[in-house]
């Protein structure tokens, strides 16, 4: 029998090969998560420049979770399993079906949305982002320690530690160059607030997905508390004389909802090829490169990037990743039910 001289295509790849093969898609996860991060850059910038555009950074969150929840209605209410499923969640609130926090979750992204169309006008994106990231850094901290969402809690060790004063150290160096004045340096503390309770909102969302059997139903329930409660202060404000009504004209003004659904969307996809590790410390370096990149190239918006800016957003994402570091003991968490109540 003759002996052939062409490669067998059928043999497997050798170790070497599949090493780098999986290193090679590892790596461009990674670079889609960095992207998918930026979403959150440009959804701070829609909002913030519908702020100023409106005269009102309320009515800018009102419209921004507004188009959000009209998105996700037409998702949700198209198909009968998660229509019945979102259409039941009040009853399950009125039965506390679950702890009623976790249905209030949403509140927490209305912080968010609202201090964006607050306070991104006037600190910029870069700064913004940086002191969002901080205050989650210190809410992750704090959350593994008490167990919220989680079946373990994770001790305070010196990494943990390390990173919630990093992340501290990251909003006093964005803020610096505003230091001279009072009334920039306390719209900071609004996207801080935001990210101190961005920890604790994803587990309450992720009771609300198991109990609807859909995160779809979760995020639409998400935007409709977050609508609610804003609109009803909106409200309580028109009949008080202190805000009016009004739509921008710009259509891109209205797609700060959407972004945040891309954003969600896209995480939600990544999540499953990276862990939520990395997927972290890939989207925290998204958020801050597209934040200090909005800043830097699209001069009109009239945000200054100092240097400052970039060493505090370099240690935003130091922080973040020494605050994952996990700790060493932990210990079951037997009463995360009372810890979400």
């Amino acid at each position: 029998m003759a002996l052939s001289n062409k490669p067998d295509l059928a043999a497997p790849h050798t170790p070497e090969k599949k090493e780098a093969s999986v290193g090679f898609a590892a790596g461009v996860f990674v670079l889609l998560t960095i992207l998918a991060g930026m979403l959150g850059p440009m959804q701070s910038a829609v909002n913030g420049q519908l702020g100023k555009t409106v005269g009102d950074g309320h009515l800018a969150a009102v419209i921004s979770f507004g188009s959000g929840l009209i998105f996700m209605l037409v998702v949700v209410l198209s198909r009968t399993k998660t229509r019945n499923a979102l259409v039941a969640l009040p009853g399950q609130l009125r039965r506390r079906v679950i702890p009623w926090p976790n249905f209030f979750a949403g509140l927490c992204g209305a912080v968010i949305v609202l201090s964006e169309g607050v306070s991104v006008g006037a600190l910029g994106v870069a700064t913004f982002q940086t002191s969002l990231i901080s205050g989650m850094v210190i809410s992750g901290v704090l959350c593994d320690r008490l167990g919220i969402g989680a079946n373990f809690k994770q001790a305070l060790n010196a990494p943990r530690i390390i990173g919630a004063l990093l992340a501290i150290v990251a909003t006093i160096l964005v803020v610096s160059p505003n230091f001279q004045a009072p009334h920039v340096i306390a719209l900071a503390i609004l996207p801080f607030v935001g990210g101190l309770l961005a920890g604790w909102q994803p587990a309450g969302n992720s009771n609300i997905g198991k109990l609807a059997d859909s995160m779809l139903v979760s995020i639409t329930w998400n935007f409709i508390v977050g609508f609610t409660a804003l609109t009803l202060v909106f409200i309580i404000r028109v009949m008080a004389g202190s805000a009016q009504f009004v739509l921008p004209e710009a259509w891109w003004m209205y797609l700060g909802g959407p972004l945040g659904l891309a954003s969600i969307a896209a995480m939600a996809l990544l999540v499953r090829h990276l862990g939520l590790l990395l997927l972290a410390l890939a989207s925290t370096a998204g958020q801050l490169i597209g934040s200090v990149m909005i800043d830097s190239l699209i001069p009109s918006l009239g945000h200054t990037v100092y240097a400052v800016t970039i060493i505090g957003a370099l240690v935003a994402l130091v922080a973040s990743g020494v605050a994952m570091i996990p700790s060493k003991k932990m210990t079951k968490n037997h009463d995360e039910k009372a810890a979400l109540a």
